[in-house]
């Protein structure tokens, strides 16, 4: 079922304030997605990639300290469209419950493997997903082959050990137990040694990392942990302390890959305790979102009564973009849609294209279209043949999210036909 037209859904936010369209103040809420790394690296991404774009673009952007209470930060001053705009970032993190996740030791991250594997083969989710996108699909499964590989080399080190010992030992004269125990000890040894040095080089492989973040994910079926349910609570009283400052002309929260999701959830919940009646705009930027590696499994319940309730709410703009290019993305699905759970009246969100072979030039795409991680992070830098979609302006520019995008139209190639097995909701979500 198609949408009605994108400028009839723009024109029916809920807007607030004497202008609601231009903004000389914003707060900005970064959720990230499955990442350990301290969020300093998001301030320095910002400032090289930021100032990378004005000076192609033509704007200015400074970068200082932050102003806000928040848990980590910065400010930016922006000059765009002879306009001064000023904005406060935060991260809202959860590194440490990522942390907190990649502690397995080597047999038990292969139990992960072995265990989110059969999760997702069991419940239908991997076959669904490969309807979609085979790029998502095909990095899902990287870590599984990468894993594998490393036990089948290990394997081959200790039999090959063994068995040059061994002949060794036969050829000095020793037989029997004698020989073949010390043999295999050796092997054994050798194999994990070999298992070990992969997993100190994963910032190479990103075998054990990418394993770590699949099994975070369907641990629980889809269902939300008690951590983190306890962080987006947190999540959300920043949010709505933000809602209630009379100073600010839009509060706009973004969630990158895993962090779009939690961003859902967050928002959802603060929309259903109610509102201020003067408050600031409020948008929602979802950026290489991954919504169906959880929203497809059988107890994503909660996730998929949030993506239903949020997709016809008038209180919000929630703009979603995604690029083929993004090996690492379900690129231009519709996350609604493609759950099974699209109301009618369907407002949100509006799916486009960052179009990365058209907004980067030939040679800057040639340096990046295989560095799939990277390419994954490209919604938060700089382009050196800018389109539409631009994260510096929207983050420190004068538009709202709504405005901005008040008149774009959908992406033709987006996909939102109903593709999951499991539609089920939640009857009622935690507060």
């Amino acid at each position: 079922m198609r949408c009605q037209s994108r400028t009839a859904r723009i024109n029916s936010v809920d807007h607030t304030g004497s202008n609601p369209q231009r903004v000389r103040n914003r707060r900005v809420f970064y959720i990230p997605g499955y990442d350990p790394i301290h969020p300093r690296r998001y301030r320095e991404l910002y400032r090289k990639e930021g100032t990378a774009q004005a000076q192609i673009s033509g704007y200015s952007l400074t970068l200082s300290p932050k102003r806000t209470n928040g848990p980590y930060g910065w400010h930016v001053a922006a000059e765009m469209d002879g306009q001064r705009t000023e904005a406060d970032i935060e991260v809202l993190v959860w590194s440490d419950i990522v942390r907190g996740s990649m502690e397995a030791t080597i047999a038990g991250t292969y139990w992960q493997l072995l265990r989110t594997a059969w999760i997702y083969l069991s419940t239908g989710a991997l076959r669904r997903l490969m309807l979609l996108r085979k790029g998502p699909v095909i990095a899902a499964l990287y870590p599984v082959g990468m894993l594998l590989v490393q036990a089948l080399l290990a394997f081959l080190l200790a039999w090959g050990t063994a068995h040059a010992f061994g002949l060794a030992a036969a050829a000095a004269g020793l037989n029997g137990a004698f020989a073949l125990l010390p043999a295999w000890m050796l092997g054994l040894g050798a194999g994990y040694a070999l298992l070990r040095w992969f997993k100190k080089r994963d910032g190479k492989f990103f075998a054990y990392y990418l394993m770590h973040d699949y099994a975070h994910s369907a641990a629980s079926r889809g269902a939300i942990p008690p951590e983190m349910e306890a962080r987006m609570r947190a999540f959300r009283a920043l949010i709505a302390e933000a809602l209630q400052d009379k100073t600010l002309d839009e509060v706009l929260v973004v969630g990158h890959s895993s962090g779009a999701h939690l961003g859902v959830s967050v928002l959802a919940d603060l929309i259903r305790d109610g509102l201020p009646a003067e408050r600031p705009a409020l948008g929602f930027l979802t950026l290489g979102q991954v919504v169906p590696m959880v929203s497809f499994l059988p107890q994503a319940k909660r996730l998929r009564a949030d993506l239903k309730y949020l997709s016809q709410r008038t209180e919000l703009a929630w703009v979603d973009v995604t690029a083929p290019g993004d090996g690492c993305a379900f690129a231009l699905c519709d996350p609604v849609a493609v759950s099974g759970v699209a109301p009618e009246g369907k407002r949100w969100p509006l799916v486009f294209s960052a179009a990365f072979t058209q907004t980067l030039s030939p040679a800057r795409w040639q340096q990046l279209r295989w560095r799939f991680f990277r390419l994954h992070f490209q919604y938060l830098c700089a382009f050196d043949r800018p389109g539409d979609y631009d994260y510096f302006r929207i983050t420190a520019g004068p538009l709202t999210l709504a405005e901005r995008y008040r008149d774009r139209k959908p992406s033709k190639s987006r996909i939102d036909v109903p593709v999951s097995k499991f539609t089920s909701v939640a009857a009622e979500c935690p507060k």
